[in-house]
């Protein structure tokens, strides 16, 4: 996670991302440490997350959103559809769903040793109420933002 933050950090310094791109990412590593990053009695947390896998997005205009992503980041699009468009930036990706307004649908962290069924039941041993969908899993932060944990592996 330090290794993240200080890539992020120098991103900034070296003007690769804007300070308003440092915040929401800085600001979303925060929120899963909230979450899944507390000391449990063992001292140990729930999970450790070792990267920010993907950031999903709803947007009202899948192409206006997507050619702006593409010029200005430089991600690559790696499949679109009429509702949806997924694009790399690396290791992560950015997936855009088309609704009827602008907002943050989920961010994914991804963990060591991922396994759905494993993740479910810590989480529901943590007393939070994970949502499972096949192979993902998700649950919301205190605030209600929606996180999902996931393998290493790009899943697009």
């Amino acid at each position: 996670m330090q290794n993240d933050v200080e890539k992020m950090v120098l991103d900034y310094e070296q003007g690769r991302i804007t300070r308003r791109e440092l915040i929401v990412h800085l600001g979303a590593i925060a929120a899963a440490m909230a979450v899944g990053g507390r000391a449990t009695a063992e001292g140990t947390s729930t999970f450790r997350a070792n990267g920010v896998n993907h950031i999903a997005l709803y947007t009202p205009d899948i192409a206006v959103s997507r050619d702006f992503y593409v010029k200005h980041l430089g991600l690559k699009v790696v499949r679109e559809g009429a509702s949806n468009c997924f694009m790399t930036c690396d290791d992560n990706f950015v997936a855009l769903f088309r609704s009827p307004e602008s907002r943050l649908n989920h961010f994914c962290f991804s963990i060591d040793d991922y396994d759905v069924a494993q993740a479910e039941e810590k989480l529901k041993a943590e007393g939070l109420e994970p949502r499972r969908e096949d192979d993902r899993i998700y649950f919301n932060d205190p605030h209600g933002i929606s996180v999902q944990l996931a393998s290493r592996e790009l899943a697009l």
